[in-house]
């Protein structure tokens, strides 16, 4: 399963013909990036789905219980400031954030990038363009992003003006002061 880059600079896609397009093609994921390439990725294994599925549920019982945002899964498309169409894996924004877009800006993609994110790669991913997206995120905006790495056991963690750390076979990670008290359970995506 390899992802596909398209130049479409002859078709000059808009953003609503680029959300028809992915809402007729469901069973792909489709993102772009800010030079307007159209990237077209294959649905996730079914060890990775189940990582991601896992992910985002404890992120998401961790926002229930203090209510301090929303989470998405990999179906939410972002519009970054540098107009590039990406959907991390799972994310969060703080609820003043979604508060803040009008109900037509909440059915299409947030024109945000995310305060939180994370990505987990897949053993078909490459690890440097993971990495340039990860950076790209973080110039974007994004507080703290996590390129979660199975095949090396290891967690990539990107924040604001800091080099990135890496961390070899955590068991736990902390949200630290963007996700206050919320800690992912990494021990069964090293199994």
């Amino acid at each position: 399963m390899t992802n596909f880059t398209l130049n479409i600079d002859s078709i000059q896609l808009s953003e609503e013909q680029f959300l028809q397009l992915c809402s007729n093609n469901r069973d792909l994921r489709f993102e772009r990036n800010s030079r307007g390439d159209l990237i077209i990725m294959p649905p996730a294994g079914g060890q990775t789905g189940n990582h991601n599925a896992t992910i985002t549920a404890q992120l998401s019982l961790w926002n229930e219980e203090n209510k301090l945002g929303l989470v998405f899964d990999s179906s939410a498309g972002f519009k970054l400031p540098n107009n590039a169409i990406r959907s991390p894996d799972t994310s969060w924004i703080p609820l003043a954030t979604w508060n803040n877009f009008t109900p037509q800006q909440q059915e299409k993609f947030l024109p945000i990038c995310p305060d939180f994110l994370i990505e987990l790669g897949e053993p078909t991913d490459t690890l440097n363009s993971l990495r340039e997206k990860m950076i790209e995120y973080r110039d974007n905006g994004t507080r703290l992003g996590w390129l979660i790495n199975p095949q090396n056991t290891q967690v990539e963690i990107y924040r604001q003006g800091k080099e990135v750390e890496i961390l070899d076979s955590p068991n736990t990670i902390s949200g630290e002061d963007v996700l206050p008290g919320f800690v992912l359970n990494l021990e069964f995506i090293w199994e």
